[in-house]
């Protein structure tokens, strides 16, 4: 008879023939289902080979980080320390999380884009607790808790981010369907996968490229690089499961933040239709 999974898992994902781990995956679903926004997250007992897989992924990147990621990002990191221990539970994280007022919260898996841009705005970052499967400890083909963490802990904990972030979740209040498209897509290229150039350096500040080795690796020779422009990235489609073809980049973190409040803020005042 045929196993009836809480979590949905693609053919080509690399665990879905994995019994053991689809078991996991609906077992760490549950408990997200069960728990309410605001009340404290309860901790996930990770296994011995979660944490190996957590660690891998510190070994590889580390080093990226070092040499690519934001360095005001990269300060951030080093001081929550992520990959100095075992994987980080959400419930101290949010404690230190608590100087801009952010919390993340658990779910079960893919939330809709405009269930996460208002949780935002309620100072809630929705995020999954899961592990990626132990065969590909540097590839998910969704958020796991690596991409929560590693790309957006440190983010969170940045003022200038987090209220960047808060506007977002203005937007999508009042927002309609199309707008939360281009909402999306701005979000994607900016928060997810943007960069900014610092005296002359370009560096990584989006949390899909700051937790992906493959993609932080690549970002001088593989990715065409475009200017940043708002609404040629609200215009700009892209696909979760490839490599993003083309990235913007913004010049200057501080700019790049202020541009974006303005435009989010514009969509927050103009008359509903």
């Amino acid at each position: 008879m045929k196993t009836r999974h809480l979590v949905a898992l693609d053919a080509d994902h690399p665990g879905f023939r994995d019994r053991a781990y689809r078991a996991r995956r609906d077992a760490i679903a549950q408990a997200a289902l069960q728990h309410r926004e605001g009340q404290p997250v309860e901790e996930v007992a990770y296994t011995d080979e979660e944490q190996a897989v957590w660690q891998e992924v510190g070994r590889c990147l580390g080093p990226l980080h070092t040499a690519g990621a934001h360095p005001e990002i990269l300060a951030l990191m080093e001081r929550l320390d992520l990959f100095g221990g075992a994987v980080p539970q959400f419930e101290p994280l949010n404690q230190r999380l608590g100087a801009t007022g952010f919390r993340m919260e658990p779910v079960a898996g893919l939330v809709s884009p405009r269930d996460f841009l208002q949780a935002l705005g309620r100072d809630t970052f929705m995020a999954t607790q899961y592990m990626r499967h132990p065969s590909r400890p540097l590839y998910t083909p969704e958020p796991d808790v690596v991409h929560e963490i590693v790309g957006h802990a440190a983010s969170l904990l940045h003022e200038g981010v987090a209220s960047v972030s808060r506007c977002f979740g203005r937007a999508a209040a009042g927002a309609s369907d199309d707008e939360i498209v281009g909402l999306v897509r701005v979000y994607w290229w900016t928060l997810e996968f943007g960069l900014v150039r610092e005296e002359g350096q370009v560096y990584a500040l989006g949390a899909g490229l700051l937790s992906s080795a493959g993609e932080l690796a690549q970002i001088a020779s593989g990715p065409q690089w475009k200017p940043f422009d708002i609404d040629v990235m609200a215009a700009t489609d892209f696909d979760p499961t490839q490599q993003n073809p083309v990235l913007f980049v913004a010049d200057g973190l501080q700019p790049m933040l202020e541009a974006l409040t303005v435009w989010l803020e514009a969509i927050v005042q103009q008359p509903a239709s």
